[in-house]
C-alpha cells in the first residue's frame, strides 16, 4: 500500500490547511484511518481517527480546530485544521489504525507565530 500525504505548507498562526492522504493498493474505506504528527525531537503523537462508519475522535491538543474527513469515492482522507497554533509544527502522516503500512514520507506543516 503506498499512502501519500500532501496539502502541507507555511502558515502564520491563525490560519488554515487542508491536508489529503491518498492511497494506492488498497481500499481506505475498509479500515479505520488515522492522522499521526512528529515535531522535532517529540515522539509521534495521534491527532485524528475515523472510522468505516465515518465516527471521528480527537487528540485534546486538537479538539474543536481539526475536522478529519474521508471521501471513499477518491480513496482520500482529509485533515482540515484551523485555528493552527505554532505548536502545531510537525510532519504529518496518515495511516491504518493498528499494525501501521509503511509510512511514507508524510507532509510538513510549519506555523509561523
Amino acid at each position: 500500500v503506498q499512502l501519500q500525504a500532501s496539502g502541507g505548507g507555511l502558515v502564520q498562526a491563525g490560519g488554515s490547511l487542508r491536508l489529503s492522504c491518498a492511497a494506492s493498493g488498497r481500499a481506505l474505506s475498509m479500515y479505520m484511518m488515522v492522522w499521526y504528527r512528529q515535531a522535532p525531537g517529540k515522539q509521534r503523537e495521534l491527532v485524528a481517527l475515523i472510522t468505516t462508519g465515518g465516527t471521528t475522535n480527537y487528540g485534546d491538543s486538537v479538539k474543536g480546530r481539526f475536522t478529519i474527513s474521508r471521501d471513499n469515492a477518491k480513496n482520500t482522507v482529509y485533515l482540515q485544521m484551523n485555528s493552527l497554533k505554532h505548536e502545531d509544527t510537525a510532519v504529518y502522516y496518515c495511516n491504518k489504525a493498528g499494525t501501521p503500512w509503511y509510512w511514507g514520507q508524510g507532509t510538513l506543516v510549519t506555523v509561523s507565530s
